[in-house]
């Protein structure tokens, strides 16, 4: 019996959806640090995906954490949130230091790497990950473990010829391999009219005779539900699926973008009343999952956390200059 004015018990669903607000809410305070650390000159470069939370989070909870494989792009701050990135590591990559977990400094921010959650390393090619992810699907493929690598990009990624040959080379293999696709209706500056000529990414998945998929991305309960799905069915020796997950960017592509020279204030504006943030917090108030007072305190207390890793990750210490060309050049007994 639960008295008056005492937390009810959480089913596990519940529980779900609550870590999953708060790893929205979390990617959200910290992309939007990023940026405003950016504009005070404290940072050299910014690239988040605010308005993506849902796609990323929501996908990234239905993952076997340490078991299976993640190839993000660099919008995916939400990704690595929910897989369990400290704000602390993904700052020391904004700011370039020598802990930054990627690449201790020398690479561009949220340019993920992290071994022991099975993180790859991605280069700034746009596509480069697809062909990898259907590589490592078809080692765990060889090797009979049930493991499935979950690759993420952009839209535009869908013109490269990676992308088609990625899926082609899953689709013939039958690889457990899910090609997750945030289209957010912009590559960069160009629209996706602009880009290909059907109306979904997820139509390109019938050319390779395997199941695609389209949802709502400022969604994250239809994210996760599909997501676990086509994961599952790839664990079951189901072959790949594609997954196309439509949202919108509500920040330029980068700190150095102005958005205002391709797309309308008036179209941000009617996706700002789409916030996916804003969406699950009506819906978990509305079902009583939380209270306007947890979510306030929620709030407060990301607030501090990441105003505390922010104050931790400035601190700390550069890359030594003589360790620049580490890992570039063969080593005497390395």
């Amino acid at each position: 019996m639960v008295r008056v004015n005492e937390p009810r018990p959480r089913t596990a669903p519940e529980k779900l959806h609550r870590a999953m607000y708060r790893d929205m809410l979390l990617s959200r305070e910290l992309s939007d640090r990023m940026f405003a650390l950016n504009r005070q000159g404290r940072a050299a470069f910014a690239v988040t995906g605010q308005g993506h939370e849902a796609a990323q989070v929501g996908s990234a909870h239905a993952l076997r954490r340490g078991t299976d494989w993640v190839l993000p792009y660099y919008r995916d701050v939400g990704v690595l949130v929910a897989l369990g990135m400290t704000p602390r590591d993904i700052l020391l990559g904004l700011f370039a230091k020598a802990g930054d977990p990627a690449s201790g400094g020398r690479q561009m921010p949220c340019h993920w790497s992290w071994p022991e959650m099975r993180v790859v390393t991605r280069s700034s090619v746009i596509a480069a990950n697809l062909p990898h992810a259907a590589g490592i699907a078809y080692a765990s493929k060889l090797r009979g473990l049930k493991e499935v690598s979950v690759v993420y990009f952009g839209e535009g990624a869908t013109s490269e010829g990676d992308f088609h040959e990625a899926v082609n080379f899953a689709a013939i293999h039958k690889l457990p391999v899910v090609f997750f696709c945030e289209n957010n209706g912009y590559a960069i500056s160009e629209s996706s009219e602009k880009q290909m000529s059907v109306l979904h990414v997820a139509d390109r998945a019938k050319g390779y005779g395997i199941t695609g998929s389209t949802v709502d991305g400022n969604d994250v309960l239809a994210v996760h539900q599909l997501s676990r799905w086509s994961i599952d069915e790839c664990r079951r020796g189901r072959g790949p699926k594609l997954i196309e997950a439509k949202t919108y960017r509500l920040v330029p592509h980068t700190s150095s973008d102005d958005d205002r020279r391709y797309r309308t204030r008036a179209e941000l504006d009617e996706w700002i009343k789409r916030d996916p943030i804003d969406r699950f917090r009506a819906r978990l108030l509305d079902e009583g999952t939380m209270t306007p007072d947890e979510d306030a305190a929620l709030r407060e207390q990301i607030k501090r956390q990441v105003a505390e890793a922010v104050e931790s990750a400035e601190r700390a210490p550069e890359p030594a200059p003589e360790d620049a060309l580490r890992h570039v050049f063969a080593e005497d007994g390395g």
